[in-house]
C-alpha cells in the first residue's frame, strides 16, 4: 500500500469525523440542551418547620424569560409537566420576560395561562429584566406584577407574607436599584420558618443578614449557561463568581440556591440544562449531645 495514499484517507476521514462532530456539537448546544429541563430534586431543610408541612414540597422556577428569541412554546410544555408533581408552594424568582417592546407583555399573558401554582401558595418576586430596558422602566415592572397577579401569583417586593406556616421575604431586584435588603432583618420572624426570595444572588454578601439562618431562593446567573466539563462557567453576571448554580453552603447558617433558569437569554446552553427545582421541605432537628 503506498503510504501517502493511506495517511491522506486518514487525514480526510478525520477532517471529516471532526466536521461532523463540530456539527452535532453546535445542534445540541442551539437545538437541544436549551430545550431539555432537568427536574432537580433537593433536601431543604428549615429551622421553626412546623410538622405539619414536613415531607412538604416547595417548587422554584426561575427566569423564563418570555420574548422573541426563542420559541416560547417551550415554557408552556415545561409548565404542564410541572404541574403533575402538584407542588405544595411555587415559587419564582424574576425575569419573565425580555423586554423589547410591549409585544413581550402580550406574550407573558400568554404563558401564563399555563403558570404553575402550588396547593398552598404562589409567590413571586422581579428581576432586572422584568425593568424593562436598562432595567430602568418602572411602569413596565408594574405591568408585569399586574399580570403576575392576575395569574394568581402573589408578588413581593420589598416586604413579606405568611403562608400556610412559612414566612416569605420577597426582595425586589439589585440591579434596578430597587432592593431594600434592610426589609430581611424588618420582616424576619425569630420562631417562624422563613424562606428569602431574591433574584441576585449577589444580595447575600451584603451586610444584612445578621443572624438570618434559612434558605434564599435566586436565580439571574442561568448557571452560566455554557461551562466547559471540569471548569467554572466562564461567563457569570455577579460580582461573586462563586455564586453559578445549585446550593451552597454561605458558613453562617444560611443555604443559599441558584436556580439554572427554564428560560435564557439565547438559546444556547452547554453542560447547563434548563432547571425547575423541587425542595422536600424538612424539619431542623436539634443536634445530638453524646454524653
Amino acid at each position: 500500500m503506498n503510504p501517502n495514499i493511506s495517511r491522506r484517507s486518514f487525514i480526510k476521514k478525520g477532517t471529516f469525523a471532526l466536521a461532523n462532530l463540530g456539527m452535532f456539537g453546535g445542534l445540541y448546544t442551539l437545538k437541544v440542551e436549551p430545550f431539555w429541563p432537568e427536574f432537580v430534586f433537593q433536601e431543604m431543610t428549615i429551622p421553626n418547620l412546623s410538622s405539619s408541612l414536613e415531607g412538604k414540597t416547595m417548587m422554584q422556577i426561575s427566569d423564563i424569560h418570555v420574548g422573541n428569541r426563542f420559541d416560547y412554546d417551550h415554557l408552556i410544555k415545561s409548565f404542564k409537566r410541572a404541574q403533575k408533581f402538584e407542588p405544595d408552594f411555587v415559587v419564582y424568582t424574576g425575569d419573565y420576560i425580555t423586554y423589547e417592546g410591549p409585544e413581550q407583555l402580550q406574550q407573558l399573558e400568554t404563558v401564563l395561562e399555563s403558570v404553575v401554582r402550588g396547593k398552598c401558595g404562589t409567590l413571586a418576586v422581579l428581576g432586572n429584566h422584568d425593568y424593562g430596558i436598562n432595567w430602568t422602566q418602572e411602569e413596565v415592572a408594574e405591568q408585569v406584577s399586574r399580570l403576575l397577579s392576575s395569574a394568581g401569583v402573589q408578588v413581593l417586593r420589598n416586604e413579606c407574607s405568611e403562608v400556610s406556616g412559612l414566612n416569605f421575604i420577597g426582595l425586589d431586584d439589585l440591579w434596578a436599584k430597587k432592593c431594600l435588603p434592610e426589609t430581611v432583618s424588618s420582616a424576619r420572624h425569630l420562631h417562624k420558618a422563613n424562606i428569602v426570595l431574591c433574584h441576585n444572588p449577589d444580595v447575600c454578601d451584603l451586610p444584612i443578614w445578621k443572624d438570618y439562618d434559612s434558605w434564599i431562593l435566586c436565580g439571574h446567573t442561568h448557571g452560566g449557561q455554557v461551562k466547559p466539563p471540569f471548569l467554572s462557567a466562564p461567563v457569570l453576571p455577579v460580582k461573586n463568581k462563586r455564586y453559578s448554580a445549585g446550593k451552597i453552603d454561605l458558613g453562617d447558617g444560611r443555604s443559599l440556591y441558584i436556580n439554572r433558569a427554564l428560560g435564557h437569554s439565547w438559546p444556547l446552553r452547554f453542560n447547563v440544562r434548563p432547571e425547575i427545582t423541587i425542595f422536600k421541605m424538612r424539619k431542623l432537628r436539634p443536634a445530638k449531645i453524646e454524653s
